[in-house]
């Protein structure tokens, strides 16, 4: 009755639907455990943001990581601005999601000597992209920042590629490394940069727009995603039966019709050899 299982078409279509299910129920998991790092990552963010600050110094220095732990650690730091080695950062997007612009990137000198980046903010492009903008100018004098720890960008973790040949003071990524070598070497700075959330004391004149805080509520669709794909798992085993029933059904319907077409058949070729 199911010999019809052993034929090379529902072999094939057993075979294939048992490699499915696994690569469903594995896909489902790559999901999940995606889930439960984006929420882990909300947990760290939410938490170094409601930390108490903490000098920048203490959780970085020159040629180093920012550890993952502390990345959006709310930060302080006390020095002055060198603006005559401030950089701008291109292609960046404001608050608005649409507008294309500037990060303006600025040096704070520390009292040690030392300095920090830091990303005062989004400026819009103008009308030139091969001369350098019209920034608003830094506070002078001695000023402390507040703003959250970031980590050098790089080409692997931010998707932005590092092109050459860029208008002068213009950089693709805000990488401490690569800014520290146009820098006075007394003023190689810590490893990543802070972004500004407010200034002691406050800066008269406009100023670039702050850069929203990161998005730590949303949690994407990824458990969504790895309940479809375990769906999907199910479904196959579910569609290879109602497959399977439904060529038994057709075949037994043939047989039935080949069976009643030899009986009608019969007698009519009995009734013509009868005397």
């Amino acid at each position: 009755m199911y010999r019809f299982l052993l034929s090379r078409q529902w072999v094939i279509l057993t075979l294939i639907a048992l490699l499915l299910m696994p690569v469903m129920v594995k896909l489902g998991y790559w999901q999940l455990h995606r889930h439960e790092r984006r929420v882990a990552s909300n947990h760290l963010i939410a938490d170094n943001l409601e930390a108490k600050p903490v000098p920048v110094e203490s959780l970085t220095a020159p040629g180093t990581a920012v550890p993952k732990r502390q990345i959006y650690r709310t930060v302080t730091a006390t020095g002055h601005y060198d603006t005559a080695h401030e950089v701008v950062a291109r292609q960046r997007t404001a608050a608005d999601g649409d507008s294309i612009g500037y990060h303006v990137i600025t040096p704070l000198v520390l009292a040690d000597g030392r300095s920090v980046l830091v990303n005062r903010g989004w400026i819009p492009a103008g009308t030139d992209l091969t001369k350098f903008p019209k920034v608003p100018a830094a506070p002078s004098g001695e000023v402390t920042v507040t703003g959250r720890l970031r980590p050098d960008e790089t080409t692997a973790a931010t998707g932005i590629r590092n092109k050459g040949g860029l208008p002068d003071r213009m950089i693709m990524l805000i990488n401490s490394g690569m800014v520290a070598r146009d820098l006075p070497a007394a003023e190689r700075p810590v490893g990543g940069y802070i972004e500004l959330a407010t200034t002691s004391p406050k800066p008269s004149g406009r100023q670039p727009e702050l850069i929203p805080d990161p998005d730590h509520g949303s949690i994407g669709m990824h458990m969504g995603y790895a309940i479809q794909w375990w769906l999907f798992t199910a479904m196959v085993p579910v569609g290879w039966i109602i497959l399977v029933r439904r060529e038994r059904r057709e075949r037994l319907a043939a047989r039935d019709a080949a069976a009643q077409e030899g009986g009608t058949a019969e007698p009519a070729s009995a009734a013509v050899a009868s005397p």
